[in-house]
C-alpha cells in the first residue's frame, strides 16, 4: 500500500552550542493512509510541531525517512509540495491585505492558474464571502484560521498540514472548523493535524499519542481507549464534595476525579471494590443517588501511558 504519509525510525537533534543536544523527535515510525485524518495529539513539547515542521521541509530531520505521496523529503520536496498544504500553528498571512488578495497571493505562490472559481468555492465553503474585502487583521480568531484554510487549500493539494489549527480558537469556531474539515474528507483529501485537545482526536479516523519525542501508541480512538486496565465509575451522591475527599483517600479506588456533580472512580476490582465504597458511603450517610460504568476517555489512556506504562495493555 502507498501510503500518503510515511516514516520509519525519524528523529531530530537540536545543537545549541554550550548547551546539551535536545532530541525533539525520537525515532518514530508513522504510516498514514490516503483518504483519512489522522491526529498527532500530545501536550505542548511533545515533538508535535518538529514533526509536521520535518514533513513540510521547513527543517530536515537528524535521521531516519520521510515519504509524503511517495516523495522522499528532503530530496524531492520541490515535487511534494506542489501537492501538499501546510497550515502553521501561528497566523502567518499578511495583515494588511484582504481576505481576498490572501488568497490571490498565496495562489500565486504556487503559480496556481485560472483560480478565480477555486477561490470562489472556498470562500463559500469556509463562510468568508461576506468578509472577502475585509482586512485580515480585521478578523476574528476563528475567521482568521478559516482563511489560513482557504489559502492552504487553494492550489488543490492531496495532503494538508494542520499544526494545532484550533488552539485559540472560541468553542464554536472549533466546531464550524471541524465541520469543514469533515467535509473535506470528501474530497479525497488527506488531513494530518496535530493538537492538544483529546477531545478533536475522538473525531479522528486513527490518532497517534505522543509525548517527550516518542509515538506512545496509533491506533482508532475506540481502540486505543480499549488499552484503558482499569474500570471507571460515573458516581453522584448526595453530597459530592464530602464524597471526594472521602473517596480519595479508600484503598480501593485508584483515582478519583470531580467533574461538577459527579465523580469518575479509577477501578481494578469494580465488583468488589464497590462493596467497599458503598459501604464507607453509608457509613457517613451519603446517599448514592446514582452510579455506573463508562468508556475510558483518552485523556485516562494517556495519563496511564505517561504514568504507569507497564499496567496498560498491549496493542
Amino acid at each position: 500500500m502507498e501510503y500518503a504519509v510515511e516514516t520509519r525510525s525519524l528523529q531530530k537533534t537540536y545543537h545549541v552550542t554550550g548547551q546539551p543536544d535536545t532530541l525533539a523527535v525520537d525515532g518514530i515510525d508513522l504510516a498514514v493512509r490516503k483518504g483519512e485524518i489522522f491526529s498527532l495529539v500530545g501536550p505542548d513539547g511533545a515533538g508535535k510541531t518538529t514533526t509536521i515542521r520535518m514533513f513540510t521541509g521547513v527543517v530536515g530531520q537528524s535521521s531516519g525517512t520521510i515519504s509524503i505521496l511517495g516523495y522522499d523529503i528532503p530530496s524531492q520536496l520541490a515535487q511534494a509540495k506542489a501537492r501538499i498544504g501546510y497550515l502553521s500553528q501561528k497566523f502567518s498571512l499578511y495583515g494588511d491585505l484582504t481576505v481576498d488578495e490572501n488568497i490571490d497571493f498565496i495562489a500565486e505562490i504556487h503559480r496556481t492558474k485560472n483560480f478565480g472559481m477555486r477561490r470562489e468555492e472556498l470562500l463559500n465553503f469556509t463562510r468568508l464571502t461576506p468578509f472577502r474585502d475585509r482586512l485580515a487583521e480585521k478578523l476574528s480568531g476563528g475567521m482568521k484560521q478559516k482563511l489560513a484554510l482557504a489559502c492552504t487549500l487553494i492550489h488543490t493539494p492531496d495532503v494538508i498540514f494542520l499544526d494545532e489549527p484550533t488552539t485559540g480558537v472560541d468553542p464554536l469556531s472549533r466546531r464550524e472548523f471541524w465541520k469543514i474539515l469533515s467535509n473535506l474528507l470528501k474530497s479525497g483529501i488527506t488531513i494530518f493535524m496535530s493538537t492538544p485537545y483529546l477531545d478533536e482526536a475522538e473525531r479522528c479516523h486513527r490518532l497517534a499519542l505522543m509525548d517527550k519525542g516518542k509515538i506512545l501508541v496509533c491506533d482508532t480512538p475506540e481502540n486505543v481507549k480499549r488499552l484503558f486496565p482499569y474500570t471507571i465509575v460515573e458516581l453522584i451522591t448526595s453530597r459530592i464534595r464530602e464524597s471526594y475527599d472521602l473517596l480519595r483517600t479508600l484503598g480501593p479506588v485508584k483515582d478519583v476525579q470531580l467533574f461538577g456533580d459527579r465523580l469518575h472512580l479509577t477501578l481494578e476490582h469494580p465488583s468488589q471494590d464497590w462493596a467497599v465504597i458503598s459501604e464507607s458511603l453509608d457509613k457517613h450517610h451519603i446517599e448514592v443517588v446514582d452510579h455506573r460504568e463508562i468508556i475510558p476517555s483518552l485523556e485516562d489512556v494517556f495519563i496511564s501511558l505517561t504514568t504507569k506504562p507497564d499496567e496498560v495493555r498491549h496493542a
